[in-house]
């Protein structure tokens, strides 16, 4: 057994929820933004702004056609896969092996993808770290474990694996049509919280195929962290706080929260006012690529996916009953309230109340 560990040490395979819970999630979020949500991003500004080199029409693959967008969300698999091979400080020969792994197992899964490739990614990157430089030719050796490791476990487990994905992502979409109100507090908050805590919301709502109302719901609780957090924190981080928070991610503000978990209070109890408002009153849909439900505020990407989903609903959204239209006037008021206004009205109330009570003083909010 001793042996065993220490071959474990010497090979950089650590069993730990932190690395495979965290970090490869985290990247996996990366590789995801990197490729499918970028690609949505310029194919829905080449298409709305008539940008020719946007809109041309590059290579043709399997009689589809792809735009530079195209290819970018065409190639999310392999960037995913290769995003996690990272943050498991895969060598180089099985980190550049992970991108056929991750392309083939983002086919198989289907709708639940992304899940699949965490899995399947993981289980490749530490098979090819294990015999990575064990014999005389490794450039061989590594590349053919790593993939057909990585294959083999894409054909048994990415089909089922996406299947569960999906079909849990559409029940929490449906119980968010049927149940607005209950399920439009409980998305906010779960999502708000996912998004602060360091594990990636985003990658939790592109499992879960998150679009529609619960997506909208999704978009709400993010924002409300976020922002609330930005702006109830503005006299202690001035605007840099302000700017990393609103803009960057509510992350920062973990250690401070390990320290006194009650300044979480409001903009948690935000997500919970917010959520709903967006559910029930303005019928607010996340209909561009699922990953954008999961990420608030940051670089405005919650925003741009209601926007493109109400232009052009993805894939996901168009699968769950989403049809294309022409924002109104009370769609873009009830976005802009509900990812920007009432988290920054909220939040710094329910603060200003639990400031009174005593349980969170100056110096709490403070960005080390």
């Amino acid at each position: 057994m001793e042996q065993f560990n220490a071959f474990l040490k010497r090979k950089n395979i650590v069993f730990s929820a932190r690395r495979y819970g965290i970090d490869a999630l985290g990247a996996m979020a990366q590789g995801l933004f990197c490729s499918l949500l970028i690609g949505t991003i310029l194919n829905t500004v080449g298409s709305q702004f008539q940008i020719g080199f946007l809109t041309a029409k590059l290579i043709t693959i399997n009689d589809e056609v792809y735009t530079i967008g195209g290819m970018a969300s065409f190639m999310s698999g392999a960037a995913m896969a290769v995003a996690i091979g990272y943050a498991l400080q895969a060598p180089p020969l099985v980190l550049f092996s992970l991108a056929t792994v991750g392309y083939a197992c983002n086919a198989l899964g289907g709708a639940g993808g992304p899940l699949a490739v965490l899995f399947v990614a993981i289980i490749a990157s530490e098979f090819g770290k294990a015999v990575s430089k064990e014999t005389k030719v490794d450039i061989l050796v590594t590349p053919i474990v790593t993939i057909l490791v990585g294959i083999g476990a894409a054909w048994v487990i990415a089909p089922p694996i996406g299947a569960a994905a999906s079909a849990f992502g559409q029940l929490i979409t449906r119980a968010t049509e049927l149940q607005p109100f209950w399920m439009g507090i409980l998305v906010s908050v779960l999502v708000g919280v996912a998004l602060t805590l360091p594990i990636s919301s985003a990658a939790i709502c592109s499992v879960l195929g998150l679009t529609g109302l619960a997506g909208g719901a999704a978009v709400a609780g993010c924002c409300a962290q976020m922002v609330g957090f930005a702006v109830m924190s503005f006299r202690e981080n001035r605007w840099g706080g302000l700017v990393s928070q609103g803009l960057g991610t509510s992350m920062l503000q973990m250690p401070n929260i390990v320290k006194n978990p009650r300044i979480w209070i409001a903009p948690t109890l935000a997500s919970a006012i917010t959520g709903p408002i967006a559910t029930c009153l303005f019928k607010l849909e996340m209909n561009g690529a699922a990953i954008n439900s999961g990420m608030g505020t940051c670089g405005l990407c919650g925003q741009l996916g209601v926007w493109t989903g109400w232009l052009s609903p993805s894939e996901a959204a168009l699968a769950n009953g989403a049809a294309a239209l022409s924002p109104t006037a009370f769609d873009w008021t009830g976005l802009l309230l509900v990812s920007f206004v009432l988290p920054a009205i909220l939040a710094p109330l329910i603060n200003l109340g639990c400031r009174k009570l005593g349980w969170v003083k100056d110096g709490d909010l403070t960005l080390s």
